[in-house]
């Protein structure tokens, strides 16, 4: 007997979706389509049945196509753009589903702009897959009776977060499985560089919906024995062996544009202690190292050009932190980047003795590379509140800067040896035992260039770091797991 499928697309009017129809109308086992509208449609499409939804990702939404899968699958669209599925597509996902016992399966595919069509790779979830944004792709394949048994056990119901809360859900009994071969092409509209997209989650307009995310990840942890409680570690500060107070530690490689103010935006900081900057020049071929030579002569400068060859910004980091001339906190910038004014070392320095932490995330700004303001503007990550920050960092993408550490314990932990996500990866494991401390005045400039490290990946590499994140969530969701269990 042949399997069926109920089909769920979201219907934003009917030149939008009739090459959409024809396409799943044409797959023979295809029982019925449904068009999920935000409101009544004046007008009959044949073959489809409609339901008034709040949104595509709200819990009611989820609710309904739960109530409606008469079927042996679900397949649930969630772009407002045609779809074309590929030859004999829907057999296949459904294939794997049954021999991987998945409760949801999706798949690689083309993405669609203007006349060119792109290959859209995606990567395999893991446990440790819990940003919100994980990219499925648009065609999302379920087995009824695990949708169904999963809505049944949802909790809350959200505006925004009923499709992430229901992925959530899903995972702790059933597979997620990528069908890693191209089966659907989708238009798509969003066309701006990587570079461009990463900061949409901390984008001030969308912080209801951060909430929510927030909410329905937070519930996750504690049914999965990974969520951790506000207790922490208290830190002494009295590690007395060190000449300096605090350290600025500068890791770089070919930035003769911007190094010079970066340099000049630490050595004009005014402090009641002692620091100084550790630039850990990783053999930069162009006049990098010319520029900062240019002011050996201070003595608050040490100037490092390491013996290896291997080390990427996490390692250039772990031999400024190791350095004897290390201080008691180091403090990051990064060489595109400088320091809002001359009070941001003071700033965070007191933050660790005021707020009892080993680690430190201050506020800062998006700029151009005049350091003009650009949007989003001021990126705070509130989500790092002392309750909940380190559950919630599981879920985020990023930590804010400039990120401070207590020097003793980063030299126990060290720095892995990427070139990315490894403050990412610092900041969970800090987490586990310390309170994350916050500074919410703007205290850094985060310069948006052409030559940003992340200004415009390719597909690959942005899966190769998004994967690397995963994987980084993953030990952490893990080792709190196990520290629960004891």
């Amino acid at each position: 007997m042949k399997p069926s499928i109920n089909c769920f697309i979201p219907f934003a009017g009917k030149a939008q979706t009739l090459q959409t129809i024809q396409g799943l109308q044409e797959a023979n086992i295809v029982k019925q389509i449904y068009l999920l509208a935000t409101e009544p449609i004046n007008e009959e499409i044949d073959g489809c049945k409609v339901i008034i939804v709040p949104g595509i990702n709200a819990t009611a939404t989820i609710r309904a196509i739960a109530d409606y899968s008469d079927s042996d699958y679900t397949l649930f669209y969630t772009k407002y753009t045609t779809l074309e599925l590929g030859l004999f597509a829907l057999e296949r996902m459904i294939h794997i589903a049954r021999d991987s016992n998945a409760g949801m399966v999706y798949a690689d595919h083309y993405q669609i702009v203007g006349d060119a069509k792109t290959n859209a790779p995606v990567i395999s979830y893991q446990l440790g897959s819990l940003r919100d944004d994980f990219n499925f792709g648009s065609v999302l394949l379920y087995k009824v009776t695990a949708l169904k048994e999963t809505v049944e056990r949802l909790k809350t119901d959200y505006q925004f977060a009923g499709l992430y809360d229901l992925r959530l859900k899903l995972s702790q009994k059933a597979p997620l499985v990528h069908i890693n071969e191209y089966l659907y092409s989708e238009i798509e509209n969003d066309i701006r560089k990587s570079g461009e997209k990463i900061f949409d989650y901390v984008d001030p307009k969308n912080r209801g919906v951060q909430i929510e995310m927030e909410q329905a990840c937070t519930e996750y942890l504690k049914e999965i024995g990974g969520y951790l409680s506000p207790k922490f570690s208290k830190i002494e500060f009295n590690a007395t062996d060190f000449e300096y107070e605090a350290s600025v530690i500068i890791p770089v490689r070919n930035r003769v544009r911007t190094i010079e103010d970066a340099i000049k935006s630490v050595l004009k900081q005014k402090t009641t202690f002692k620091f100084n900057l550790i630039i850990i020049d990783n053999f930069s071929t162009d006049r990098t190292t010319e520029v900062i030579n240019k002011y050996n002569s201070d003595e608050r400068l040490l100037h490092i050009i390491p013996s290896r060859k291997d080390l990427g910004i996490g390692g250039c980091w772990n031999i400024g932190v190791h350095h004897e001339k290390c201080g008691k906190f180091a403090i990051q910038l990064d060489s595109d980047d400088v320091y809002k004014d001359e009070n941001t070392l003071q700033t965070m320095v007191n933050a660790f003795y005021e707020q009892n932490c080993a680690m430190v995330v201050g506020t800062y700004m998006m700029t151009d590379f005049n350091m003009n303001m650009i949007a989003p503007g001021v990126i705070d990550h509130k989500e790092w509140t002392p309750d909940n920050g380190r559950n919630n960092a599981l879920r985020i993408n990023g930590l804010g800067a400039p990120r401070a550490f207590y020097t003793p314990v980063l030299r126990n932990i060290n720095v892995p040896n990427t070139s990315y996500g490894e403050d990412y990866a610092l900041g969970l494991n800090f987490s586990r035992h310390y309170q994350i401390g916050r500074v919410y005045d703007v205290v850094y400039l985060c310069r948006r260039w052409e030559d940003n490290s992340d200004a415009s990946l390719d597909i690959v590499k942005m899966n190769g770091h998004n994967t690397y994140k995963d994987r980084i969530r993953t030990w952490e969701l893990q080792a709190r797991i196990a520290l629960n269990k004891k």
